[in-house]
């Protein structure tokens, strides 16, 4: 028996909604893997104490934000990590393109 396909997690449809920009999505795509990378470079600087180690885990680190920064800027709205400082004092921020619909709404 086939069975349909099963709806999206609540993380994976409020992500999307939140980038449906495909320039963003593309940014994002190539951004997250060097950003993940990068932070398990930082294990591997802390065993083995190697500069060139540290630099690459930083340069892939700071580049892959670079990247869905740009994707965000290009969107128009606030990064997550951003947003949450921006909730946390009290300061307005974009969390969806305009145009689109919030979590809470049909589209």
């Amino acid at each position: 028996m086939i069975y349909p396909p099963e709806p999206p997690h609540p993380l994976v449809d409020h992500w999307m909604r939140r980038h449906p920009s495909a320039v963003s999505f593309v940014l994002h795509m190539f951004g997250i893997p060097p950003t993940i990378l990068g932070v398990l470079l930082f294990a591997v600087y802390a065993f083995l104490l190697s500069f060139p180690v540290f630099v690459l885990a930083l340069s892939l680190f700071l580049g892959g934000y670079a990247l869905q920064f740009a994707g965000h800027y290009l969107e128009g709205t606030d990064p997550g990590e951003v947003i949450y400082f921006k909730r946390l004092f009290g300061v307005p921020y974009v969390e969806f393109p305009a145009g689109t619909s919030s979590p809470g709404e049909d589209l």
